[in-house]
């Protein structure tokens, strides 16, 4: 019998992976302009690309593992891959915000105040906005970008990763039709 890789190694393998394509992809994006990195459309983009890559390497664990598939393995790989990849961007925006542009959280929260004033604008809320509603929602985007706000959103990610992860387990099970009686 030949050694199969564990779906906990394969997924970290994949998640390594990942996760170092996240980080040049961010800074990537802040090298050309920092505010793709809280732009939406962008965001939409990296996470369909990341969604692909996860596919493509589930589906190269399963042709190594015979080609099949159960749902818990499949399961299993892809949480570890998501979780794995999500520790690595952690780290790697950490970096980023505190070490290599301590500047930058500022330059993101006032495009991201721009973008939620234009919407509320559309909307015919920004009027009805208080000053104080206002500061609430710049201290909430500033929560967000030091470490215990990047800690914060990670543990909530964990929960969109673990519902991602079924989905993702569905779509790369392959059951073997040949043991059917």
């Amino acid at each position: 019998m030949e050694n199969q890789e564990s779906p906990f190694k394969a997924g970290l393998n994949s998640g390594l992976i990942l996760g170092i394509i996240s980080v040049v992809i961010t800074y990537i994006l802040y090298f050309i302009d920092p505010t793709f990195l809280v732009a939406w459309y962008v965001g939409i983009g990296i996470l369909v690309l990341y969604f692909g890559l996860i596919i493509y390497f589930g589906g190269q664990y399963r042709a190594s593992i015979g080609g099949f598939m159960t749902f818990g393995t499949a399961f299993n790989f892809a949480f570890v891959a998501m979780v794995v990849s999500g520790i690595i961007s952690m780290l790697g925006s950490l970096l980023l915000y505190n070490v290599v542009d301590p500047a930058l959280p500022g330059v993101l929260i006032e495009s991201q105040m721009e973008t939620q004033m234009a919407m509320l604008e559309r909307f015919g809320a920004a009027d009805a906005m208080t000053s104080e509603q206002i500061d609430d929602i710049r201290t909430s985007l500033e929560g967000g970008y030091t470490v215990l706000g990047q800690v914060k959103a990670f543990g909530f990610l964990l929960i969109a990763y673990a519902i991602i992860a079924l989905i993702l387990g569905a779509i790369l099970k392959k059951r073997d039709k040949s043991l059917d009686y």
